[in-house]
């Protein structure tokens, strides 16, 4: 197997697990692409992530190199034609849950964070100034959540704002019995956007679902509604988020992901002009906060990963099939 993207923390948890299996790793830094993917060559299969282009010209690439496995180390595989790999008979899987409490949690993280102002409270601290001047908060308790998305993810981020003591919201296509037990209510979208004092994504990044977030349904909000996105970029107009947050429309935005991210998250890019204008009018705002694709960010997570991408690539050796494979629609 050949790995894409690599980072040494990737090298260390997969080396840990590879040492459990009589299978082997090459670690590429490079991302997968088209042109990238030659890299392969003599390999079975490929270990690739969320920012790596795995359209039809690259995965035809692959084929030609006899690459018959797109292992992907992450839940979403959004970035894989999936039309593409059934015609050239290549197997994608993936790891649908390495740990939800990671990413729920981070999703609390940016709401306390933003609501408290932890972020200016302690720069100020650091610096000697201890004026609580521009820093009031909100209590979370008491106030309606909207949930775009209970699967796995979703469903226990209820169960986080359930804690809260917060009344629930939430809007999936299929309703989540674990959801209903917390009290959670399933409405259709838009009493949701107008009810909801927090909005939070954990819905996949699909046609039906591509900029769920725009300009008519910011519209809809209430005034000041705090939106937190730790599911996928593309669920996010940013163009009109940035028009809700000068407006005031939206009072907070939380977000680990970003539509364009694959051009600068997993990357230090502290010495670099920032390029993407419409991320850098982001970072202006004093009510904004940004973590770098970090949500799933655990050691539990990561060890978590490395073993169902192994475990995923030994079933399809030993029995042909995978309960973590992924098709595209009939």
């Amino acid at each position: 197997m050949t790995m894409f993207s690599s980072k040494s923390y990737d090298e260390d948890y997969f080396e840990a697990a590879l040492a459990e299996t009589d299978h082997a790793c090459r670690f590429q830094e490079a991302k997968l692409n088209a042109e990238t993917a030659t890299l392969a060559q003599g390999s079975e299969a490929v270990c690739a992530f969320v920012n790596d282009d795995l359209s039809r010209p690259c995965l035809e690439r692959l084929s030609e190199h006899g690459i018959h496995t797109v292992a992907m180390r992450c839940a979403g595989f959004n970035n894989v034609d999936l039309d593409a790999a059934a015609d050239l008979g290549i197997r994608v899987v993936r790891v649908p849950a390495y740990s939800p409490h990671a990413v729920a949690e981070h999703t609390i993280g940016l709401l306390l964070a933003l609501n408290r102002r932890l972020y200016r409270a302690y720069n100020r601290v650091r610096e000697g100034n201890f004026s609580l001047h521009g820093l009031v908060g909100f209590d979370v308790h008491g106030l309606t959540v909207g949930i775009i998305g209970t699967g796995t993810i979703g469903a226990k981020v209820a169960a986080l704002f359930k804690g809260f003591g917060c009344h629930l919201l939430c809007h999936d296509p299929q309703e989540n019995e674990d959801v209903l037990a917390l009290g959670g209510d399933y409405v259709e979208l838009d009493p949701l956007f107008e009810k909801a004092d927090i909005i939070t994504l954990h819905c996949p990044l699909i046609e039906a679902t591509h900029h769920l977030i725009d300009e008519a349904a910011i519209a809809k909000m209430k005034p000041g509604v705090t939106l937190l996105n730790t599911s996928r970029g593309g669920l996010v107009d940013t163009s009109a988020v940035i028009g809700g947050l000068k407006s005031g429309q939206i009072g907070n935005l939380g977000i680990d992901v970003y539509e364009e991210e694959d051009s600068l998250f997993f990357e230090d890019q502290s010495g670099a002009v920032m390029q993407d204008d419409v991320f850098a009018r982001l970072l202006t705002f004093p009510n904004v906060m940004i973590t770098g694709h970090q949500a799933f960010f655990t050691s539990t997570a990561l060890r978590q990963i490395a073993r169902t991408t192994l475990q995923n690539l030994i079933d399809l050796e030993q029995t042909g099939s995978c309960v973590n494979a992924v098709s595209k629609s009939p």
